[in-house]
């Protein structure tokens, strides 16, 4: 998935095109997933809230790209763009801000031929444009914002495979999951500074402005709940127990009536499951994935433990302490998604700011998500309820 395995925030501008290179080659990998399946008409792809049609997905990640920067994009206001699209319909198609999510089935989009070229045609200007930058963070900053939004796109289009139960090649999930240990890191807390890097590079808006934070000393997993640790809340009636459940976690799962993790099937006496449409053994020493934070929190409950603040974690994954592992999973914080003291949206307007107080913090990375785009410092949010990612998570304690 990745040439390098430097950080996007701060690659120049060779190993910046070699790296949009790779996550235009990833996208249209993944893409063709769908089509092998016949799935990349609209028509044939089912409406779920939790994904978009793989045709919209192609022609969106490149429509992005070409409006911060070929384009010249200042925001994502409809007046801010200096330069036409490629396709006469490109903004009507494929702004998100422009599209509500359900209007995505409908469109009369080109074939997929049609949007590969597009692919294509905006790649090979991107790159040429690139060649001739000054080289300054400010110069690269639309270049690093759209290597970002085609990595962050190409991990859902995973989910959605998942989701859908289409087949993956195995070179493009590497999801063998490492045990974790299980063992308690104790920190001594203290003061210390979230947010992002103050040295130059890129930033994403919700990690900045830095600031101080005081961090009471706390006790946390040195890697995240296993699969046979969470078969124990299931087998010890934890999902039939109210006590353990928040309010909300409740009403979830009420409507979920759900006994056990999405995709958990038990057969004979052993739990099974299914990844990317092919059924498989649980293995009973890896991270559980595809649980909400509802789960999470219940878990916790019944564990006598808590799930971390999003400043516990990176605390301990900035700390350098041994022991302390993460990048396997994206990891549900007890934190809800708000912004940092001071906070201002930058171009991608609509990145964070729609999102605050209703979304959750999670920290960390999964198998999906590519070397150059894991930090300790990245805050990903989700919905509550959402189950589709690859996510887990650990405890903590005081």
């Amino acid at each position: 998935m990745s040439s390098i395995n430097a950080s996007f925030r701060t690659a120049r501008a060779q190993p910046l095109a070699q790296e949009l290179q790779a996550a235009r080659n990833y996208t249209l990998a993944l893409f063709d997933c769908f089509a092998a399946e016949g799935l990349d008409a609209l028509a044939r792809v089912p409406h779920i809230a939790t994904i978009n049609p793989p045709l919209w997905e192609l022609g969106h990640t490149a429509w992005f790209a070409e409006w911060f920067i070929l384009r010249e994009a200042r925001s994502t206001h409809p007046a801010a763009a200096q330069r036409h699209s490629l396709l006469t319909q490109g903004d009507d198609w494929f702004d998100s801000n422009l599209v509500p999510h359900r209007a995505r089935w409908t469109l009369d989009l080109p074939s997929a031929g049609a949007l590969k070229t597009y692919c294509h045609e905006v790649l090979d200007r991107t790159l040429d444009k690139l060649s001739r930058e000054a080289g300054t963070d400010e110069a690269l900053y639309p270049y690093r914002l759209a290597l970002a939004h085609e990595d962050m796109h190409g991990e859902a289009l995973l989910y959605t495979l998942q989701t859908l139960g289409i087949a993956a090649p195995a070179q493009l999930t590497h999801d063998q999951l490492v045990s974790s240990p299980a063992s308690d890191i104790s920190y001594p807390g203290g003061t210390i500074v979230l947010g992002g890097a103050q040295q130059g590079g890129f930033v994403f808006d919700n990690e900045k402005p830095p600031f101080q934070c005081y961090v009471a000393p706390f006790r946390i997993d040195a890697g995240l709940v296993t699969n046979a640790q969470y078969a124990e809340f299931v087998a010890g009636g934890g999902y039939e127990q109210a006590g353990f459940w928040s309010v909300a976690g409740r009403a979830w799962l009420m409507r979920q009536e759900r006994s056990s993790p999405r995709y958990w099937q038990r057969e004979g006496g052993q739990w099974r499951t299914v990844r990317f449409g092919r059924p498989s053994t649980l293995a009973p020493s890896e991270p559980v994935r595809h649980v909400c934070l509802f789960e999470a929190q219940a878990y916790c409950a019944w564990a006598g433990r808590r799930l971390p603040t999003e400043a516990e974690w990176e605390c301990a994954a900035v700390s350098g302490q041994a022991g302390f592992r993460w990048g396997q999973l994206w990891e549900w914080t007890s934190s809800p998604f708000e912004p940092y003291p001071g906070f201002a949206a930058d171009r991608y307007g609509e990145y964070s700011e729609p999102w605050f107080m209703t979304h959750q913090v999670l920290r960390g990375a999964s198998f999906a998500t590519p070397a150059r785009c894991r930090s300790a410092r990245y805050r990903n949010f989700y919905l509550p309820e959402r189950d589709d990612m690859f996510a887990g998570f650990r405890t903590c304690a005081y």
